[in-house]
């Protein structure tokens, strides 16, 4: 591994300790949702990203972090280092495994190198445009996404089919009624799953930056396609899609981009 992984490895040593901590206190939530809608935020976030953010300080004094729960330091830097310190907070709270820490790093606008660490799966995986590792019990491994071409063969997910809007969930419904099956519920672990080979198509609506810029060099590190419902790379609408395949993510943009 080049010193760019070894730092994502010790990022995610940092969180994963600071998680266990953090729990051991007790999982205090709150509610920063509105209206009927549940966005939880734990003392867990807060603490990972504090720890993070120190780290990386330590590490790369000049560049500017932007993260879920602290915002902006050094906004208009050239690289900028992009924290969810926990993607999937209603998992965490519900005591499910699949809950992940993003980091991901971005220069001069393009997310160049991203991990996606999943600590009580104990699989750590990071990815730049060398390729994307997955780092676990067994060693360290490289990840290449399947070969899939045709959504009648294709593992779709996506977190929650309730968040999409009036427009997009039609949209939705055709590609999952294409797709050969659909699971939902992982967040940002299903595009690590993707660049795995075991889940072939991610569609997202929603996303933040924070949510989207550690998975791009992820999928494309491990041979994938990501970018936005119309085809573009512009995924700054919040709208997501990633593919094992470029064939496969053309046929998914013709129904989703109607």
């Amino acid at each position: 591994m080049d010193p760019l992984f070894d730092f994502f490895a010790l990022l995610s040593a940092i969180a994963r300790s600071t998680i266990d901590e953090a729990i051991g206190r007790g999982l205090a939530t709150e509610n920063k949702g509105e209206g009927s809608l549940y966005d939880p935020v734990t003392q867990v976030d807060r603490a990972v990203e504090r720890a993070l953010r120190s780290s990386i300080e330590k590490r790369f004094p000049r560049d500017g972090i932007v993260g879920e729960e602290y915002g902006a330091l050094r906004d208009g830097a050239r690289r900028v280092w992009s924290l969810d310190p926990i993607d999937g907070t209603r998992q965490l709270v519900c005591g499910l495994p699949t809950w992940t820490v993003l980091v991901g790093l971005v220069e001069d606008g393009v997310p160049i190198a991203g991990m996606i660490d999943t600590p009580r799966l104990g699989e750590l995986i990071i990815g730049q445009a060398s390729g994307t590792l997955l780092i676990d019990a067994d060693g360290t491994s490289e990840l290449a996404t399947s070969q899939v071409t045709t959504l009648a063969d294709a593992r779709l997910s996506t977190t929650d089919p309730y968040l999409f809007d009036a427009d997009a969930a039609p949209r939705f419904d055709r590609l999952r009624q294409a797709a050969m099956l659909t699971r939902f519920g992982l967040d940002g672990y299903a595009y690590g799953r993707l660049a795995a080979g075991t889940i072939d198509l991610v569609a997202e609506t929603g996303l933040k930056p924070h949510d989207w810029q550690a998975l791009v060099p992820v999928v494309r590190g491990a041979g994938g396609v990501i970018g936005n419902w119309r085809g573009g790379d512009d995924m700054n609408g919040g709208d997501v899609l990633a593919a094992a395949t470029r064939p496969l993510f053309d046929q998914a943009v013709r129904l989703l981009a109607g």
